[in-house]
């Protein structure tokens, strides 16, 4: 759990160091190679393993700690739909360039272009999850459940272009309010 701690604050400084000039707009590679390790989905598999009992092995969390392909599928489909559902309002105050603004400056494309490429990658790191899940694996259903859970948590807060994790007001309300208040 330290060393993805680690890689989380080593990419949290690189985000700084691009934020104060170092490196304005990085390539969508480069951007992606630190946004999916900041977007923390990492770290939160990691922790969300802890307390689950005899269920979280150690061969659990060294799975988690290598990288596999759903943690990393939803490590893209928050990133993304984060930075599509806020780029305008981040680039209003001071912020790093998000992958919106990375892919229209490498590809020459307009935002328009750029929005419908990054939503095929997110389509596609749904399909890496919906591969994922079904196959037979040495990870209990229980733990991989945990980081599906992350990617619907992406989801639901910028779905339809809507940033509801900053701005969540009364959608997050009712919702909170329909599963413990109200539920069906």
């Amino acid at each position: 759990m330290w060393s993805m701690m680690k890689s989380s604050v080593r990419a949290y400084f690189n985000e700084v160091k691009w934020l104060h000039g170092e490196y304005i707009v990085p390539t969508v590679e480069e951007y992606m190679g630190i946004a999916l390790v900041s977007s923390d989905v990492p770290l939160f598999t990691i922790i969300s393993f802890v307390g689950m009992g005899m269920i979280a092995t150690k061969e659990a969390f060294d799975w988690a700690v290598n990288g596999p392909k759903i943690v990393r599928a939803c490590s893209t489909i928050i990133r993304l739909m984060d930075d599509m559902a806020s780029h305008e309002f981040e680039q209003e105050r001071e912020h790093i360039a998000s992958s919106v603004e990375c892919y229209m400056k490498q590809y020459s494309v307009s935002e328009k272009h750029a929005y419908q490429e990054l939503k095929k990658q997110v389509e596609k790191s749904w399909t890496d999850i919906n591969q994922e899940m079904p196959r037979p694996t040495a990870i209990p259903m229980q733990l991989l459940t945990r980081v599906l859970n992350f990617g619907r948590t992406g989801d639901f807060m910028y779905k339809e272009g809507e940033d509801l994790f900053t701005n969540g007001g009364e959608v997050i309300k009712e919702n909170i309010d329909s599963l413990f208040f109200d539920p069906v």
